[in-house]
């Protein structure tokens, strides 16, 4: 930033030495190669970080060529880059501080998700609390390739909204002494899909009491999630998880 100021001043300068006259093309000559270098000194992504909602200019700087972050923000440079990605997917969000509330229970890089863009609208999301901005984006993109055409193919209807059973919580797996993905927000529980035309398919009404038309828009759309999760979990796995699904990033591949 302060080299562009610096090099803006220099422009003016030269401009002001001997006013240009009609017809001229210093300026022009000049101009195009001032932008092109500015363009190669300033760090990638930086004015699309800014356009982010939450950041600009106190909270993304650059430093030494580096794009870097208030601290509290997002302090690592893989946040950084999904934070890049998530935008440019169309979808609302604000970055949220950092925080260590418990042994085990981090909220590291998150975001709050306000809404998601489709292929031709946007979708609601409801009651989901501070994700990992790379379980964001990644569930940005099964709601928008998986689950909206999924709905328009198999129930003649887009998706309006996603009803969820929350995201992030400080809380063990059940039943053992180790902490769930929930504990790192890193896991979005989902109950219900709305559609355009009013109708809601629910995991709990829907998954055996459903038409066949929604049993099967069910299962597709768990398929859709086991090739972008880590760890998805429905009503085949156990009952605990009969009214929703389980949707985790990471490297292990468990569908179920």
């Amino acid at each position: 930033v302060e080299l562009f100021e610096l090099r803006v001043v220099e422009a003016g300068q030269l401009a002001g030495a001997q006013k240009p006259r009609a017809g001229d093309d210093l300026l022009d000559d000049l101009r195009p190669a001032l932008l092109d270098e500015l363009e190669a000194d300033l760090p990638a992504g930086l004015f699309e970080l800014r356009k982010v909602k939450g950041l600009g200019p106190k909270k993304v700087k650059t430093q030494k060529g580096v794009v870097i972050y208030d601290k509290r923000v997002a302090p690592s440079l893989i946040g950084q880059q999904c934070l890049a990605k998530l935008g440019a997917s169309g979808a609302s969000f604000s970055p949220l501080p950092n925080a260590y509330d418990a042994p085990g229970c981090t909220r590291i890089d998150t975001v709050s998700l306000s809404d998601l863009r489709g292929d031709a609208g946007r979708f609601g999301i409801a009651n989901i609390g501070p994700v990992t901005c790379q379980t964001a984006s990644t569930f940005a993109g099964w709601v928008r390739y998986g689950v909206d055409r999924a709905a328009r193919v198999y129930l003649g209807s887009p998706l309006a909204r996603i009803e969820t059973m929350g995201s992030y919580s400080c809380r063990n797996v059940a039943g053992t002494s180790r902490r769930s993905a929930h504990a790192r927000a890193e896991a979005i529980d989902v109950a219900a899909f709305v559609l355009e035309d009013g109708r809601r398919i629910s995991v709990i009404g829907d998954w055996k009491g459903g038409s066949s038309d929604e049993r099967q828009f069910l299962r597709v759309v768990r398929e859709s999630a086991c090739k972008r999760f880590g760890t998805v979990l429905s009503p085949d796995y156990n009952a605990a998880h009969a009214d929703h699904l389980h949707l985790e990033v990471g490297d292990s591949s468990f569908c179920r």
